[in-house]
């Protein structure tokens, strides 16, 4: 039964649409997982509001603690990693990673990149085999087929791969390397764009963004069912 991490990382606690000056971004990743509840009720989900609760940015201790053998640890260090530890049993869990964000100064929010360093874990995320000093870092997480589901808001527009403003987009690629690194290469993206601009040219986009969405949501299903592993009888 696919299991559902859902990440919202704008600093606006509302819905487009809904609430004044609500999140676009928000608005895409709660009708990703509406539409795929609504398909697939019996499937389970975690959420986490990264924008409203940001996780910790790490710091020495942290540092120390996660590059430490964890048999060598000492008790102040796996309390400096006990959240971690809950941010990365929450994403290995996770068949769909789901990530609303908006496209903040050119790049991820710094809610988001908390997060992304919270779960690049040495031992946990990602191993390092030292016979291979050319290739060193072995993915953890390709263990089995996990999808992530990168749902992205801009205020200008122009900046999707082969637009004017695409080389000043380090957001999906951040993301999409970071993923990657720890073994997620199934990545998915929609964006929707244009808030500053508004009127028809963002309503346009909104409109098509959402129906991206449901047709991704279809898609993703079917994929996960034809490589549903069938149970012993």
């Amino acid at each position: 039964m696919p299991h559902i991490l859902h990440l919202d990382a704008s600093a606006r606690p509302g819905l487009a649409g809904k609430d004044q000056h609500g999140s676009h971004s928000r608005n895409l990743s709660h009708r990703f997982v509406s539409q795929w509840l609504a398909r697939r009720g019996q499937d389970s989900l975690t959420y986490r509001d990264i924008g409203q609760n940001p996780p910790s940015i790490i710091n020495h201790d942290w540092i120390a603690s996660s590059f430490t053998p964890e048999e060598q640890r000492e008790p102040w260090m796996r309390e400096a990693l006990a959240e971690s530890e809950q941010l990365v049993d929450e994403l290995i869990a996770a068949d769909v990673l789901v990530i609303g964000t908006p496209l903040y100064n050119f790049g991820m929010p710094a809610a988001l990149k908390a997060w992304i360093d919270q779960i690049v874990r040495p031992g946990r995320t990602v191993d390092i085999d030292d016979s291979n000093p050319l290739d060193p870092y072995v993915p953890k997480l390709a263990d089995r087929p996990r999808h992530a589901v990168i749902l992205t808001a801009r205020g200008g527009v122009g900046f999707d791969v082969g637009g004017a403003m695409a080389h000043m987009n380090h957001l999906e690629p951040n993301l999409i390397t970071a993923l990657g690194f720890i073994g997620i290469t199934r990545v998915h993206q929609i964006a929707i764009e244009g808030q500053e601009v508004g009127g028809e040219l963002l309503a346009e986009s909104v409109a098509q963004g959402l129906n991206k969405v449901d047709a991704l949501v279809a898609q993703l299903q079917r994929a996960l069912q034809a490589n549903r592993t069938p149970e012993p009888a």
